[in-house]
């Protein structure tokens, strides 16, 4: 898989936030959005 290319539109996607919450990018539309996560931060080594 290509990475994208700096500045393209976010493809659409739903994840599950630090309560479980289900948070869609949609979501946040016409908001500036920083995505942030841990690699590996949940011991699956």
């Amino acid at each position: 898989m290509a990475l994208p290319e700096i500045g393209s539109r976010a493809a659409a996607f739903t994840l599950a936030n630090q309560d479980g919450k289900q948070v869609s990018l949609a979501d946040y539309a016409g908001r500036q959005v920083l995505l942030w996560f841990f690699p590996r931060a949940f011991g699956n080594n």
